[in-house]
């Protein structure tokens, strides 16, 4: 591929403002289009097994709007009381809750399941048409409600009603419509997608163009690795698309490779006021370690299954955003009302004032009355911590 010579140059600084605007972390977010606002703007929110303090999809707009709701978190992304459908879940970064507009442009990946068998799971004869008919009859319905989940106890052998439902979901003929319990509620995409949007008439180069755009949208300014790995595109798909794509090439300082930018976000020096708050893992801010590094300096990896001898930062470690920079680490637990900070990492004496508010905000949000911090990486900053907390606790 050859790239047009970029005509913007920006600065290391330049490009983590950027991409801090461009996620929702810069200036006054929006309140009044809340969480389905944040849900447009990321393009994509990832969801998780983990919870901890709450689940990865309600973390994503709380590190953003502040102390929303978790209730009014789940009824935003799925149906509300007008039962108007606002998001469905599919395959782009990972599971993710994805804006229901958005579901004419996912037909390229819908196609390429059609296409070609997967999983290897037997599927016994007739078990994916009973299932739509059962759906059809009965649903919107769990896989338990459905037949059942598993064969057996082992979490991987899905029973031959849950290889049916999912891979109606990956062919776009259901449609998971919300979580309950965090298990996948299915209902037939005929009822679930608006008749407008309910179509594969894009053919891949669109979807492709479409996704590569609203990637750096969302990011600002990325590699092509950062525009692919967002929706998990193949590098030749956004090789493919990128000079019509409406992005600009762009370099950065440090970078070492290509870039290309948001034209929007160029316009106007990123200004306004910072988020303090712990970030889930999953976070699209962060969930790309690489690109992470190489905006932020900051090496992070998920440790959950990871042995625990052989954890450094703890579980479920949450990197701490104070001043568009990430200034530590914690490892959250809950106990009754108080919130436990297992472990606590941070980045100097400076990180003490902005790591106690983000977890008395934390704590707050989760209807926790108390903090307590067990373990302090720099043991002199501990004392530090606890006076900040107590402050901060009132």
């Amino acid at each position: 591929m050859t790239t047009p010579r970029p005509t913007t140059d920006l600065s290391a600084d330049d490009a983590r403002r950027i991409a801090l605007r461009a996620q929702g972390f810069v200036g006054t977010a929006d309140r009044r289009a809340g969480v389905r606002g944040v849900l447009r703007h990321l393009g994509a929110v990832q969801l998780d097994t983990i919870s901890v303090l709450a689940r990865s999809h309600e973390l994503i707009p709380y590190a953003r709007l502040g102390a929303v709701g978790r209730n009014t978190v789940e009824s935003a992304y799925w149906k509300d009381a007008s039962a108007v459908p606002h998001a469905f879940e599919y395959w782009s970064h990972a599971a993710c809750i994805l804006p229901v507009e958005e579901w004419p442009h996912f037909a390229f990946r819908r196609r390429a399941y059609r296409s070609r068998p997967h999983w290897n799971h037997a599927l016994p004869d007739g078990t994916y048409d009973q299932v739509i008919k059962q759906l059809r009859t009965e649903g919107p319905l769990t896989a338990t409600e459905l037949g059942g989940a598993k064969r057996t106890s082992e979490w991987w052998d899905w029973s031959g009603t849950k290889v049916a439902v999912e891979r109606a979901l990956m062919y776009g003929e259901v449609v998971c419509v919300e979580r309950r319990g965090w298990k996948r509620v299915y209902d037939l995409a005929e009822r679930a997608i608006p008749d407008t949007l309910l179509h594969d008439e894009l053919d891949d180069t669109e979807c492709l163009r479409r996704l590569v755009r609203l990637a750096g949208q969302s990011l600002g300014v990325g590699t092509r690795a950062d525009i692919a790995d967002y929706h998990r595109l193949k590098a030749e798909q956004v090789d493919a698309v990128i000079a019509d794509s409406g992005l600009v090439p762009v370099t950065v300082e440090g970078w070492g490779k290509p870039a290309w930018a948001d034209p929007a976000a160029l316009g106007t020096p990123p200004r306004g006021r910072h988020r303090t708050t712990l970030l889930s893992p999953f976070d699209s801010l962060i969930w790309e370690r690489a690109r992470t590094e190489r905006i932020f300096g900051f090496t992070h990896r998920l440790e959950a299954y990871v042995p625990k001898p052989k954890r450094v930062y703890g579980y479920f470690a949450m990197p701490v955003l104070a001043g568009g920079r990430l200034v530590g680490r914690v490892d959250p637990a809950r106990e009754g009302r108080t919130l436990v900070a297992r472990q606590v990492t941070l980045d100097g004496p400076k990180a003490v004032p902005a790591v106690a508010q983000a977890l008395t905000e934390a704590a707050s949000w989760v209807d926790c009355t108390d903090v307590r911090v067990e373990r302090v990486d720099a043991p002199e900053l501990r004392e530090p911590l606890a006076k900040e907390l107590t402050r901060a606790l009132g």
